[in-house]
């Protein structure tokens, strides 16, 4: 099962552990396969977005994926431009702050389990 829609490189790399193939080509195969299987498909390849370089696909055995093709587009021109307000800056900022705390937290929680179990931080 797929989570999410993903391209046939990603596919390839996220199920080497059930199978391994030869290469994308072969993946892309193998999905139209499943998809024009004659009991019903079980994938559907999705719309190219936009800024993206290959479809992705989508598993239908939750029945249709639902497809807003305003949002991706929405996403990459905004990326795209490079406009970043004030506000997703500050939140990086604030994001950051808060991962640096919570570093600090753990290594000192590593600390003390590394001394009360006699065993040297390296």
């Amino acid at each position: 099962m797929l989570r999410g829609p993903q391209t046939a490189g990603e596919l390839r790399i996220n199920c080497e552990r059930l199978h391994k193939f030869a290469d994308i080509s072969s993946v892309e195969s193998f999905l139209v396969e499943l998809a024009e299987r004659a009991a019903g498909g079980l994938v559907v390849e999705l719309p190219r977005q936009p800024g993206s370089r290959e479809n992705r696909w989508m598993h239908l055995l939750c029945g249709e994926p639902v497809i807003d093709e305003h949002a991706p587009a929405e996403a990459a021109s905004a990326t795209s431009s490079g406009d970043v307000t004030v506000g997703e800056i500050a939140a990086l900022k604030a994001n950051v702050a808060k991962l640096e705390a919570e570093m600090s937290e753990l290594r000192a929680m590593m600390g003390k389990l590394y001394a009360e179990l006699g065993v040297s931080a390296e």
